[in-house]
């Protein structure tokens, strides 16, 4: 069943007060960790299963975007993702400029900056000036990555949001019965973007996947871009596992990504209960985020 949704503004979508199920019971009982290089064994720091209450809050309907982070750096004077200065996007903020440059300039910087695999030598000023924009409109509604922890907080903290708790992602993405998976309780292939089809920049479009939306109609869940989320990465009350990289070190991520970094094409990956770690000054390709705020 899907939920009928408010919105607290455009792009959020309500999570009603209520408890749901977190957390799982599940064992790994061929160690099947060790085989894929997983730093923990799986499943154990999820447990035990358990009924949390939230109160209502509003969470971003997809990942934040390129186009989402730029109007912020444009509004903030915050730095670029690294990523955007690779692949071009980080011209985007200068756009007249860009439109002014000779065709010398233009040639070169779609070479050795865009990197067009075509003869650039062969097109005129306004073809690579129409690549250029059709270029920035292909990254603009990918989530944004390469961002740290705290770049993630103080995008979320502009907009008056908050980056959501564990518990506020998990029970977006489960709803209130703890569903194995976004999109249910079985998983079936080519449902979320994790690296089993290709897309030019890793990342899909957001909602690209119609199929990876929750019961409450969140987006992105299992698969694009795995998410920062507030919490440190501590066990959950009640665990009896003691895992030698429980602590306020690492920042929790959930979710699964495009493929980039690990085995994220596993069904444990994509599962709502799964819980990864990082450094919360980590960048990586594969990492994006969405915000929360309050409800009324």
């Amino acid at each position: 069943m899907l939920w009928t949704n408010a919105y607290a503004e455009p792009g959020m979508v309500k999570i009603p007060a209520g408890e749901f199920i977190m957390g799982s019971d599940k064992v790994d009982n061929q160690n099947s960790w060790k085989q894929y290089g997983s730093r923990e064994p799986w499943f154990l720091n999820e447990h035990p299963e358990h009924k949390k209450y939230l109160p209502e809050f509003y969470i971003d309907m997809y990942e934040v975007t390129n186009a989402q982070y730029r109007k912020y750096v444009q509004q903030s004077q915050r730095s670029v993702p690294d990523y955007w200065l690779a692949s071009g996007y980080a011209f985007s903020l200068k756009q007249s400029r860009v439109q002014q440059m000779d065709l010398a300039m233009l040639r070169m910087l779609s070479s050795e900056v865009f990197k067009f695999d075509v003869e650039v030598a062969l097109l005129s000023r306004e073809d690579l000036l129409e690549k250029i924009r059709q270029r920035w409109k292909a990254l603009d509604n990918l989530p944004v990555t390469h961002v740290t922890w705290f770049e993630a907080r103080d995008y979320c903290q502009w907009h008056n949001k908050q980056l959501p708790t564990e518990a506020q992602w998990e029970k977006a993405a489960r709803g209130v019965e703890g569903a194995e998976f976004v999109f249910g309780e079985h998983w079936k292939p080519g449902l979320s973007n994790v690296g089993e089809e290709h897309w030019p920049f890793g990342v899909a479009p957001v909602g690209a996947y119609p199929e990876d939306r929750s019961a409450f109609g969140v987006y992105d869940l299992a698969g694009n871009a795995y998410e920062w989320v507030r919490d440190w990465y501590l066990p959950y009350e009640g665990s009896d596992y003691q895992g030698a990289f429980f602590g306020k070190q690492f920042k929790v991520v959930r979710g699964s990504g495009f493929g980039s970094n690990g085995h994220y094409f596993l069904i444990h990956y994509q599962r709502a209960a799964y819980r990864g770690f990082l450094y919360p000054d980590d960048k990586k390709s594969g990492q994006g985020f969405r915000c929360v705020k309050a409800g009324r």
